[in-house]
């Protein structure tokens, strides 16, 4: 059997069970999480080109669109809303898999649950799941993905989708099979954007997405696709990883899916940029804290685990003066400065051109690898920072609050949710909004949702 089948059939056999009360929890936060980042992105200039293309493709269909009054299909709404919830870089992540899972499977799930009128608990069954099959593409070739270019929420990411469109669409073993192979030939999302900062990082979830729903649909009608799209010679892990042994890895990782679940693992995001920044941003706010001013600094030295290193500091010219604010969001120092001259980093500081006091602290900053980092199972930091009068100040922050050793609060998650939807829907429809994933499970289907997203929805539905 080859292991696409075993891992059809293992998702399969799993549906009829419901979720452990935790990961259902659990599953909630991250939704919710994800629709008010695709909401706030929606308000941004970022998102503007997502809602320009969802003019030409959102003529009335059953998926809800960010930030639309009108619906598209499944698939449409999917890329869509996938592109809106990563455009801001401040969607979660599984840092050991190194995955953005909401941002495809959140998007495919709310779209193929729309069109098909999915119960509440059947998306929010097959989004979870899909957490837990992503993460363990990612952990089968940790870093592997990465090292040749591709994003592996992207590439893996289409197959993910294409199981959860296969479960809310109806398909048997055969076609969900078919499905995850047509997915492969979908696959794609590479790291070349780091050359400009370009948007376009933003469409890989989407697109994946959009390509599993896609895969899917064609399954249903008859396409097939290749049955070893996991292990094959030109499968997932030899093609996109350059690894041979990436499935093997998998199929014992599959051993205790749906008894070991590492959704709960999955880390918040607190601040919009790339999430390898943030314990430096948190490091940055402790030397404020201390007394340590933009004036005061001599020579700011960030010491990097060196798997981050390749996406925030490399090269160090051009991340010490990025070509847009847009892609500031990934340059290490320009966003510690932003901390220090500022005092906060949000979504204002990648929307304004960026100071030329921001990069002048930026140009005296340097790095060097962090010696014995736990990349990426914790996101590590460490600043030394010389000051005018001689001293220096150290400050080293161990994980990434939102991780698993540092758990986001409640409270926090929720607020975030707020502030976000908040750029885009009025005071009512964000606490509709929250009220609706909060009672998702037990909801005969998306209504809730659709109509806080849309509210002429229920205008029409009431007339």
């Amino acid at each position: 059997m080859t292991l696409a089948r075993t891992l059809v059939r293992r998702w399969r056999a799993l549906r009829p069970e419901p979720l452990p009360a935790a990961v259902m929890a659990t599953a909630r936060e991250h939704l919710l999480d994800a629709i008010g980042v695709g909401l706030a992105s929606s308000g941004s200039a970022v998102g503007a080109p997502y809602l320009a293309y969802a003019e030409t493709v959102a003529t009335g269909g059953k998926a809800s669109v960010f930030g639309c009054t009108a619906g598209a299909s499944a698939a449409d709404a999917a890329m869509i809303n996938g592109g809106l919830i990563h455009s801001l870089e401040y969607d979660d992540t599984h840092t050991g898999s190194i995955v953005h899972g909401s941002a495809v499977l959140a998007a495919a799930a709310l779209a193929a649950g729309e069109a098909a009128g999915a119960t509440g608990a059947a998306v929010l069954g097959a989004y979870a799941r899909g957490w837990e099959v992503l993460v363990r593409l990612g952990l089968a070739a940790p870093g592997g993905f990465q090292a040749r270019g591709f994003q592996i929420t992207s590439v893996g990411g289409a197959l993910v989708a294409a199981l959860i469109g296969a479960e809310l669409f109806g398909l048997d073993e055969d076609q969900s099979l078919a499905a995850v192979g047509i997915a492969l030939s979908q696959s794609s999302g590479v790291f070349e954007f780091l050359t400009n900062g370009s948007s376009v990082k933003s469409l890989h979830p989407g697109w994946a997405a959009h390509g599993g729903l896609i895969a899917a649909q064609l399954a249903r009608a008859g396409l097939t696709g290749p049955l070893t799209a996991i292990e094959g010679k030109f499968g997932l892990f030899a093609t996109f990883a350059g690894d041979p042994n990436g499935a093997g890895r998998l199929s014992v990782l599959l051993d205790d899916f749906g008894t070991l679940w590492h959704l709960p693992d999955a880390a918040f995001k607190f601040y919009p940029c790339c999430h390898y920044i943030h314990p430096f941003v948190e490091a940055a706010g402790i030397l404020a804290d201390r007394g340590v001013t933009p004036e005061t600094v001599r020579r700011l030295t960030c010491r990097v685990p060196q798997g981050a290193a390749a996406i925030v500091c490399e090269p160090w010219e051009l991340k010490q003066a990025p070509a847009t604010p847009h892609a500031a969001r990934w340059s290490l120092p320009i966003v510690i400065a932003a901390r220090l001259f500022e005092g906060v980093v949000g979504l204002g500081t990648f929307e304004a051109p960026i100071s030329p006091a921001v990069r002048e602290l930026a140009a005296r900053m340097a790095w060097e690898p962090l010696r014995d980092a736990d990349f990426p199972r914790l996101f590590e930091a460490e600043l030394c920072c010389e000051l005018a009068d001689g001293s220096t100040e150290t400050v080293r922050v161990n994980d990434v609050y939102g991780n698993r050793s540092r758990p986001a609060a409640k409270a926090d998650v929720r607020r975030k949710f707020r502030a976000n939807a908040a750029r885009v829907l009025d005071e009512a429809a964000v606490a509709a909004l929250e009220t609706a994933v909060a009672e998702l499970d037990r909801a005969a289907s998306l209504a809730a949702i659709s109509d806080a997203l849309r509210p002429e929805i229920r205008k029409q539905r009431t007339a």
